[in-house]
């Protein structure tokens, strides 16, 4: 039989927009490659190529059938899509990346890549967001990934039970979200909120083989005929969705996980049911997609409520927060984002030395990268075996041009060498930031026989600190497990010295034996330390001192003589039950010129003998009087208000005073008071908290007995094996602690914590000798060397792109009304970042780069806010760029992305580092 599925929308009826769909996970319970071709099916029977290879010929059965489909990594080459382009009209990023945990750096490139990609093979831009399984949605997924990637709505179905049934019982289930205070109206999105999920409207709809929905049976020589129940069954759940929907339109997300491996058990359905429904006439069904459904919504002329802020913490049901993923799996979210910083800084010199079109290059950890942003990779939430192909990615990207994966445990071979002979070690200090900068640098070595020289030959101070017993054992244990091998020379010290580097650029430092400079042995100091007479130890060289108890082992107290901060402060280790003590390790430093501590946390085995899962959790804790406010930051941009046990958009019944109060941390969390501000900025994402007034706590590592029933069917329990020896994971991380004066914290919170976030990369060389500069450029910067970024604006994207033309993303880093000074319009000077470089073209794009930005902002739908019978406010933007002075403005909180042509010529850094030494061959670079 033939059935009528020609339907469109009909004015004055309900009209039910069918949308099939399936939800294939990048990996989850088999990893991406398992999904795709269908093994390990003893845990879970899904094959993507079953998926596609049935999908094609149904969609072409029937003109009017619709599909759409948002994993680009997992369908990446799949030619066959570019006939039907509404299946990559949304999303269109490499996967579905989740919205805790990643960075918004990590966020934007794995968006770019995948809508590049979209747009150079199938000439398609998607403008509608799709992000319906991550486990809450954070105020940069509204304005920057949606609105300024130029999406014109945004789908989600995760939100709290107790936020659902209140917008169900108000119709306020899609909004228009405005989640930039900065930005305002110009980065608003509208967005829809599920009603349930992101399924069927109920159980009677679901038509995989095996699903036990009931089918129409319409023929009437058979027994079971069905069709006026199967309509009145189809009627009932539109007019109950009808009910708490404004308009007449309404969406079916016909679909699931791993659903369509036979596309015809769901199309011969839907056919069945578009056909008999609209002969019935009661309401109006049709196939559909989110395009369709949006200008059907926007041509219904409707003002829509208005949200602010973000939708964490999550909790489905009563005492079922999601919160403690912002943490789990602690040493794959730091391995992440050491590889993105590396990949940052990667992409810059890729850009200076000129990209190869064969050989290494940045691909295959972009790849990795764009991967394990997905919200069952970075957000810990896979199972185990899943995890470690995550990073084993990882890996492979990072080798191409790595050779030093294990340099926070000390184990470094370059810099282990033995100097006595004479020999001396090379050290280029390469800074991916867009400021001339200093840092500590941090290497092992075996001896304290060493002195350090910069690049013109002096000696410059340096201090030996001792390296932990714990430390050097764990170096034992884990270089064998991960690198199959350790090594017979063991290092006796940390080596630390301060590097200042030029911007965009490298600077050179000389490691050789002290034996030949014993006249400069003054230079170099071995850490003491000492406990006064009332027991009292005091910690740092410069402004800040910490003061600690010496029986006690306990801080206790944060003078900064510079800004007059004198405050009471302790800091512990305590751990929460999980579901039905470890060994904790801690190194605090205070560095000269540093008004900040830096403090190294070891925690781990985490025991589990007693049968207990657990989460350890650092508490700093002070006599501020913070009244139950702190903030979070969302997604490494904006920090957002947090009031302990309360919801601004409804009443929140409180049962989980703990995890109905964590929020996910990816740059820092602060609270203050009258007169201070105490901030921590952090080298991962977490899950942090203020528990109590003056207080505030990160969990830092977690370890599970029982599986939370949440689809895993797997505890957290991560071990490491050394032969046939397991035991639980251990971690090291680093946080960092700071007290201002009221209102200044935020110049040290910003521009640290992009120090944070892009890292010194360090290449190591050995020589004869200490005459490197004899023969080599021992110090160089890609920019003017009378030029500098302004302190409230970061590169956050150079990348040389296959046409030899190159992307370019300047971020402001401030909030309007963060800083009095640095929150303001600021401007870069093209011609001074690329010096060496005559450009011919700019071109702005959106966010995403696959759009001009003027083309974007010209046919972006503007959705009218209930209220708002005014003219809005308009949001301070900077103005096009003049072709001939070449100055970028940047307004507070705007990032934006050019092209950029130049006329043809090679830049000098290839001259300068890659002809000019062996470097290349004999040392890569690597991240300290």
């Amino acid at each position: 039989m033939m059935y009528n599925t020609s339907a469109g929308i009909v004015p004055g009826k309900i009209n039910v927009h069918l949308v099939p769909h399936s939800h294939d996970d990048v990996g989850w319970l088999k990893t991406v490659d398992q999904y795709y071709v269908g093994s390990n099916n003893s845990i879970q029977v899904a094959c993507v190529q079953n998926v596609l290879d049935s999908l094609i010929p149904a969609l072409v059965a029937d003109k009017n059938r619709k599909f759409i489909y948002v994993e680009q990594a997992i369908t990446h080459g799949f030619f066959a899509l570019l006939s039907f382009d509404f299946l990559l009209e949304i999303n269109g990023g490499m996967c579905m990346h989740d919205e805790a945990a990643p960075h918004y750096i990590d966020m934007i490139d794995q968006t770019t890549l995948g809508h590049r990609y979209i747009k150079e093979q199938f000439n398609v831009t998607p403008r509608i967001g799709w992000q319906i399984d991550p486990f809450g949605h954070s105020a940069v997924q509204a304005y920057l990934l949606s609105a300024e990637v130029g999406f014109d709505f945004l789908f989600f179905a995760r939100i709290d039970y107790q936020d659902r049934a209140k917008r169900i019982n108000e119709k306020t289930l899609e909004v228009v979200w405005r989640a930039s205070k900065s930005l305002g109206s110009s980065a608003q999105i509208m967005t829809g909120i599920s009603p349930k999920n992101y399924e069927p409207p109920s159980d009677n709809f679901y038509f995989e083989v095996g699903d036990t929905s009931p089918i129409v049976q319409d023929d009437m020589n058979l027994f079971d005929y069905n069709v006026p129940e199967r309509v009145n069954d189809f009627v009932s759940a539109a007019i109950a969705q009808a009910n708490i929907t404004r308009t007449n339109h309404i969406m079916w997300t016909m679909g699931t996980d791993f659903k369509y491996q036979y596309a015809h058990t769901w199309f011969r359905q839907m056919d069945k049911f578009i056909h008999y429904v609209n002969q019935d006439g009661r309401v109006n069904a049709l196939y559909s997609t989110p395009s369709m459904y949006i200008d059907a919504k926007y041509a219904a002329n409707e003002s829509w409520p208005l949200k602010t802020d973000d939708f964490f913490p999550y909790a489905d049901r009563e005492n079922a927060y999601w919160t403690g993923y912002f943490t789990s799996r602690p040493a794959l979210k730091g391995y992440v984002r050491t590889m993105s910083a590396y990949y940052l800084a990667a992409r810059q010199l890729e850009f200076f030395k000129g990209r190869n079109e064969v050989g290494l290059s940045t691909d295959s950890l972009a790849d990795a990268l764009a991967l394990v942003q997905h919200h069952d990779a970075v957000s810990g939430t896979e199972k185990q075996h899943v995890a470690d192909d995550y990073a084993k990615r990882l890996s492979i990207g990072y080798t191409e041009a790595e050779k030093c994966p294990l340099l926070n445990i000390s184990y470094c071979p370059p810099s282990e060498v033995d100097l006595s002979s004479g020999k001396s070690l090379v050290v280029v200090v390469y800074n991916p930031l867009g400021w001339k900068r200093e840092d500590i640098i941090r290497i092992p070595v075996i001896n304290e026989n060493v002195t350090v020289k910069d690049s013109k030959g002096k000696v410059i101070e340096s201090q030996l600190l001792p390296l932990l017993k714990d430390s050097m054992s764990l170096r034992n244990s884990y270089s064998t497990a991960y690198l199959g091998k350790s090594t017979n020379v063991t290092p006796s010290y940390w080596l630390a010295f301060s590097a200042s580097v030029p911007p965009l650029g490298f600077n050179t430092y000389i490691i050789s034996s002290a034996k030949q400079a014993a006249s400069h042995s003054g230079m170099r100091t071995v850490y003491k330390s000492q406990i006064s007479q009332n027991d009292t130890i005091e910690v740092g060289p410069g402004n800040l001192k910490l003061l600690y108890s010496g029986k006690r082992a306990k801080l206790m107290r944060y003078i900064n003589s510079k800004t007059s901060v004198n405050k009471l402060l302790e800091q512990s280790y305590i751990y929460y039950r999980g579901d039905d003590g470890s060994k904790d390790l801690q190194v605090t430093r205070v560095y000269k010129g540093k008004d900040h501590a830096e403090i190294e946390f070891t925690v781990g085995p985490i025991p589990i003998d007693d049968g207990i899962g657990k989460e350890v959790v650092t508490q700093i804790t002070s006599n501020m009087i913070s009244n139950k406010t702190f903030y979070t930051d969302s997604s490494g941009r904006d920090f957002i208000e947090r009031i302990r046990d309360y919801r601004k958009d409804w009443n929140l019944e409180v049962n989980q005073p703990i995890a109905g109060n964590y929020y996910p941390v990816n740059l820092g969390i602060y609270m203050k008071d009258n007169s201070s501000e105490l901030s921590i900025l952090v080298d991962r994402s977490v899950g942090g908290s203020s528990i109590a007034d003056g207080q505030l706590e990160l969990m830092l590592h977690r370890r599970l007995v029982a599986d939370d029933n949440r689809g895993v069917s797997e505890a957290l329990n991560e071990t490491v094996c050394v032969f046939d020896k397991c035991e639980g994971l251990t971690i090291i991380g680093k946080y960092y602690l700071r007290i201002d004066p009221v209102g200044e914290a935020a110049k040290w919170r910003r521009s640290f914590g992009q120090e944070i976030y892009s890292p010194f990369l360090l290449a190591f060389t050995e020589q004869d000798g200490d005459h490197w500069a004899n023969s080599h450029l021992a110090t160089y910067s890609a920019m003017d060397t009378t030029y500098v970024l302004p302190d409230n604006v970061a590169l956050i994207t150079l990348q040389e792109l296959d046409s030899g033309k190159v992307l370019l993303r300047l971020a402001h880093l401030y909030e309007i009304e963060e800083d009095t000074d640095l929150s303001v319009m600021s401007s870069v000077e093209l011609k001074k970042v690329f010096p060496k470089k005559k450009i011919s073209k700019v071109t702005e794009m959106n966010l995403s780069a696959n759009q001009e930005r003027a083309v974007m902002e010209k046919k972006r739908l503007v959705w009218r806010v209930e209220g708002s019978s005014k003219e809005q406010p308009t949001a301070v933007r900077g103005s096009p760029v003049d072709p001939a002075k070449l100055v970028v403005e940047l307004a507070p909180m705007e990032i934006r992305t050019f092209v950029i042509e130049f006329y043809s010529e090679r830049g000098s850094f290839s001259d300068a580092l890659y002809r000019r030494s062996n470097l290349r061959r004999k040392a890569t670079f690597s991240l300290p």
